[in-house]
């Protein structure tokens, strides 16, 4: 579903991704994991085609993600770590928007914003202006957002910030549904232990390089992630 052949974004003289290469297939939830200006928002920007990047390529669901935009936006949902959305429109009309850019009909849009808006309790408040929401239910509407158009791959960008307990349960569960119909997720956090608990494969990325990547359980063993992690951090100091 997703595939990074050596990917190189720079802003200047900083290397913010360095040579990385990956894989996300169909089914899979991937945590993308790291300290802060690691690299990760910058490769999601890259994937979601908001970002220019220097080198490398990137498909989704085999399209290129430079030579055929359009069609690889179209099997896209990004999630970024704090959403922009539109403060005077109501949030039934937002979300009538992004159904009507990826052509959703109707009876489809109403079923699933229902289904979905209930699940993630905002159905209610859809006809109130998107100014008026608190941070948490901001994302709560980006997510619905996302779910409406039901895109093969997912980029969240630490999607549980924000978000209430219940809300939360709710938002794992809808991912490990949408895996089962053959969706794909890369997300960051920095919440290691859900990341563990969730997802199916890791990739580990610090000072733009990738330290670790593989399947959730081959990669931690009989540790936990955070150990990990954190031995991946010691041992790559060493070697700097």
């Amino acid at each position: 579903m997703l595939k990074i052949k050596n990917l190189t974004k720079r802003y200047g003289e900083k290397i913010a991704v360095n040579n990385i290469s990956l894989e996300v297939e169909s089914g899979q939830i991937t945590a993308f994991i790291g300290h802060n200006g690691a690299g990760k928002t910058t490769t999601l920007k890259a994937i979601a085609g908001i970002l220019d990047f220097d080198e490398g390529e990137i498909f989704v669901d085999g399209k290129n993600v430079k030579t055929q935009p359009l069609e690889a936006k179209n099997v896209i949902g990004y999630l970024p770590d704090n959403p922009d959305l539109y403060d005077n429109l109501k949030a039934i009309d937002y979300l009538n928007f992004i159904a009507d850019v990826f052509k959703v009909d109707k009876s489809t849009r109403e079923e699933r914003i229902k289904t979905y808006g209930e699940r993630l309790k905002i159905y209610g408040d859809l006809g109130a202006p998107i100014g008026t929401y608190s941070h948490g239910m901001k994302q709560k509407l980006a997510i619905l957002g996302l779910l409406v158009h039901k895109p093969k791959l997912y980029l969240f960008d630490e999607p549980f910030v924000g978000l209430d307990p219940l809300t939360s349960h709710e938002l794992k569960l809808i991912m490990q549904e949408e895996c089962k119909n053959g969706s794909a997720f890369f997300y960051s956090t920095h919440v290691l232990e859900v990341a563990e608990k969730l997802c199916t494969n890791v990739v580990i990325i610090k000072d733009g390089k990738i330290v670790g990547q593989g399947e959730m359980e081959k990669v931690t063993k009989d540790e936990s992630l955070e150990n990990v992690f954190l031995e991946l951090e010691k041992t790559d100091e060493k070697h700097n």
